[in-house]
């Protein structure tokens, strides 16, 4: 088993008792790295033959799925790569029916895809095409057709590309295993075949996956089949399922570079000096030797050189890097010169960490507060934009030049939805954010989502304005969650606008349901004030401390103990 997808394919189509065939079908095998990060994709479609655009209808449907699908941002799930296509061909559909094709029920199809990627199917269907798996000999239909049945002799399409402005695609994944065949079948194929017929067909045929396709079609079209007749055979040669060795050995086919000292010549790099060592990394500013840019190599440390995981995240982070650009974002550059060590190259980016900033602006102002926190924004949604979460936002991460850009300048413990859905040989990190900054749930195992980012960004801004955190020493473990309680900004601030605390209550709460879910909606209430955040904001003192509340309650209990213990003895 490889760490890549391998198929091999069968195809027959006719239009059978009919004057022209308005099915169509397709497969695209990428070359790497695309057959690595988005594997192998595949469909069938039946044009609606009451339609004049019905052939029309079926290609755009398969072509359009089977080139867009691989232009999609390689980080995005299969799920929302698909869903993302399939949305915009169905619009088109539905709007070039709607102007020139009214009059003969538009371009309409039915839709049958599937993506196979790192040993599962993602399946996504929306009409009376149909996949089904052939397994040890059995056949199990992996979409449900979507038909109303009006009388014993007349039924009718329920869902189909083109029909409406918003189609409702049905989605599932199935694991896959090497020998499986994929069948993709138009209605006058598999309404006129029985699966075990089906099965036997497939199976007398052997590896001649084309004669087992044509044989199927030529079985339904002698059962009386009226229809057009399309039958595609994937055989799943390998599923493509990451093992460890062949995950392994790519990421560590580069060793480790040696420590850099000052005026050394590496990879064509001038090294000027160490900007930041730790027990992770060292951090080096150089400059190219070819083109003069000043820039930034990071190096992995020698101490994790026989930790895979490490190495894995590691080489993540370039990954994220060059795909996660923006202006706020620090920018991977992809070297000029083979290399012979594991490193990567960025920007380099002259400016005060933000956590230098806060030192010395102890009390800034709000607009300041909020023209950073706006652009540290707008660099999070180019991750947002990619399905992928920063996790390990805080001040030391983000950096403002003299010109006063800010720019996030470290993404190595980014969650890449993409990069999930292909798995990995290693465990990643047990924690991969920072105390104090990263949200609650993520101690519950909850899946990131851009909510972690904006509890992040809130932490941030709450600290800006206030010198503290909201949860003081912040969430260490699952029991912390419901022992630490927020203090309102507005206490350690007593001059800060009430929408503004209320605005970073809502961004920092511990229930995800009740924070921000948009980067937008937070920095406009920063900006200006929200009527409902100032009601809210001006909470009784449980709510807005809690400790201290119960603090005050004891002492006046104290108090009126002694009062009462003063009266009795006076009596």
């Amino acid at each position: 088993m490889t760490d890549r997808p391998n198929v091999t394919i069968g195809q027959h189509s006719t239009a059978g008792r009919k004057e022209r065939n308005d099915d169509s079908y397709g497969v695209v095998v990428p070359d790497p790295p695309l057959l690595f990060t988005k594997g192998i994709a595949m469909a069938i479609a039946d044009g609606m033959s009451s339609s004049e655009a019905a052939k029309e209808a079926s290609e755009t449907c398969v072509k359009s799925f089977l080139d867009d699908y691989f232009c999609t941002h390689e980080s995005w799930t299969a799920k929302k790569s698909v869903a993302t296509v399939l949305k915009a061909i169905n619009i088109w559909l539905y709007k070039q029916g709607e102007t020139q094709y009214l009059s003969n029920r538009g371009m309409v199809s039915t839709f049958s895809g599937l993506v196979l990627k790192a040993g599962l199917a993602h399946i996504f269907h929306a009409g009376d095409s149909r996949i089904s798996l052939l397994r040890n000999g059995k056949i199990e239909p992996l979409t449900r057709d979507h038909r109303v049945r009006v009388s014993p002799r007349q039924e009718y399409l329920s869902r189909a590309m083109g029909i409406d402005l918003d189609v409702e695609i049905d989605y599932r994944s199935e694991p896959v295993a090497e020998d499986d065949i994929l069948i993709f079948t138009t209605d006058g194929v598999h309404d006129n075949i029985e699966a075990t017929k089906l099965a036997t067909i497939v199976a007398a045929a052997g590896e001649n996956l084309d004669a087992a396709a044509q044989a199927v079609v030529e079985a339904a079209y002698d059962n009386g089949s009226e229809d057009n007749l399309t039958c595609q055979l994937v055989r799943v040669a390998d599923p493509g399922r990451p093992d460890e060795y062949s995950h392994l050995k790519r990421l560590t086919s580069l060793p480790f570079p040696p420590d850099l000292s000052a005026g050394e010549i590496f990879e064509g790099y001038r090294i000027i000096g160490e900007l930041h060592a730790s027990n992770r990394t060292q951090i080096y500013q150089a400059v190219d030797t070819e083109t003069n840019q000043r820039v930034v190599i990071k190096t992995p440390s020698v101490n994790f050189e026989d930790d895979p995981a490490y190495i894995e995240m590691f080489t993540r982070e370039e990954w994220v890097g060059r795909r996660a650009k923006g202006p706020n974002v620090v920018r991977v550059i992809e070297p000029l010169r083979p290399r012979r060590f594991l490193y990567y190259v960025t920007e380099f980016v002259e400016g005060d960490t933000l956590r230098t900033w806060i030192q010395k602006h102890p009390r800034p102002a709000v607009g300041d507060v909020c023209s950073i926190i706006a652009q540290i924004a707008a660099g999070l949604r180019a991750f947002h934009r990619k399905d992928m979460v920063h996790q390990d936002l805080k001040p030391e991460n983000i950096v403002i030049e003299e010109s006063g850009s800010v720019k996030i300048i470290d993404f190595g413990s980014s969650y890449v939805a993409g990069l999930e859905e292909i798995g990995g040989a290693e465990e990643p990190p047990a924690f991969a954010g920072t105390i104090g900054y990263t949200a609650p749930e993520y101690h519950l195992g909850h899946k990131p989502t851009n909510r972690f980012d904006i509890f992040s960004l809130g932490v941030i801004a709450y600290e800006m304005l206030t010198g503290k955190l909201p949860y003081t020493e912040g969430f260490a473990n699952a029991r912390s969650i419901s022992r630490l309680e927020p203090v309102s900004a507005n206490v350690l601030a007593p001059s800060m606008p009430a929408w503004v605390s209320g605005a970073l209550a809502k961004a920092t709460h511990k229930d995800p349901t009740k924070r921000y879910d948009a980067l937008s909606a937070f920095v406009a209430d920063l900006t200006r004030p929200n009527p409902d955040l100032e009601r809210t904001a001006v909470l009784p003192l449980i709510e807005r401390s809690p400790l201290a509340f119960w603090k005050w309650l004891a002492m006046l209990s104290l108090v009126a103990n002694f009062a009462l213990l003063l009266v009795i003895g006076s009596r």
